[in-house]
């Protein structure tokens, strides 16, 4: 997977993104007869931590990078991505479905005020309760901030759940997509580090391997931005049959040599238009001239 994306990268813009059924019809008629699977640019970033409160005025330098977590912890499991603050300040990654107590926040300026949530829920539903309620999920950014945690001498011994996070599936070239075409029984999450691949012999859905193993792949260039049409007139053709398919190619070839040459790139299309009997040049009839 990380030759494809440098390769991507170097040659083309990245490995693809798919964020939408129309894409996936697409690379399903490229693959033609081709049966296997290729990588696409989806992987488990299991190492990308972020808090429910993104508002980046609310932290100072180094703040939203705090993290006082337990030994052994994150274990960065495929099914842990939510955090909880536990005994002693120390915090830990958990299963986001699994109903815990909660803390959220009132900030006020640069302040923030803790409250304790005394109800089990679920990670998802303490981040709504709190943004309901209160102003986000608790946002730790200093030790004193989590000793005020600790303070709550209810909360020790117990597991509550904090704001934050990790969302794992990202796309290789930053996109945002939520788009996801998993196939039956995917994703399996048991390799060490997943990347994504479309099986062609499913209908382009997907399938989560090995990020080192050797696939071919797909890439994505720019999108044409403007198509033209340029009108081609040839004088004495000297007997050559301007619609032979062999010359037509040959004139394309030496066309495309001319652009590169006044600095257009390879990602320059040319074609010929055919007109409605299947031919490129016509012969241009003379003009008769008005008498005088």
């Amino acid at each position: 997977m990380s030759e494809a994306q440098r390769y991507c990268r170097e040659k083309h813009t990245d490995l693809a993104t798919v964020d939408s059924m129309e894409v996936v019809k697409l690379l399903n008629n490229m693959a033609g007869q081709y049966n296997q699977s290729a990588w696409i640019g989806l992987h488990d970033d299991r190492d990308t931590w972020k808090w429910s409160m993104s508002d980046p005025s609310f932290y100072g330098p180094g703040e939203t990078e705090f993290r006082p977590w337990e030994p052994g912890e994150p274990s960065n499991g495929h099914d842990e991505q939510c955090t909880y603050f536990g005994s002693g300040g120390k915090w830990g990654d958990f299963d986001c479905n699994f109903p815990l107590w909660s803390i959220c926040f009132d900030a006020t300026g640069p302040d923030a005020t803790f409250v304790l949530i005394n109800s089990r829920m679920t990670w998802t539903e303490a981040q709504s309760y709190c943004r309901e309620h209160h102003t986000d999920l608790a946002s730790l950014r200093n030790q004193a901030e989590n000793q005020q945690i600790v303070d709550l001498s209810i909360v020790t011994g117990y597991r509550t759940w904090i704001g934050l996070y990790r969302d794992s599936w990202k796309w290789s070239d930053g996109s945002n997509s939520s788009f996801k075409y998993w196939a039956d029984n995917e994703p399996k999450l048991s390799a060490l580090k997943v990347c994504v691949a479309a099986a062609f012999d499913n209908s382009g859905k997907w399938e989560d391997l090995d990020c080192g193993v050797e696939k071919p792949f797909i890439c994505y260039g720019p999108v044409p931005v403007s198509m033209k049409v340029i009108k081609v007139r040839v004088e004495k053709p000297n007997g050559v049959d301007l619609n032979d398919p062999a010359f037509l190619d040959a004139m394309l070839v030496e066309a495309k040599k001319n652009l590169r040459a006044q600095g257009l790139d390879d990602n320059v299309q040319l074609a010929w238009r055919k007109q409605p009997d299947g031919k490129v040049f016509h012969k241009e009839e003379e003009k008769k001239r008005d008498e005088l």
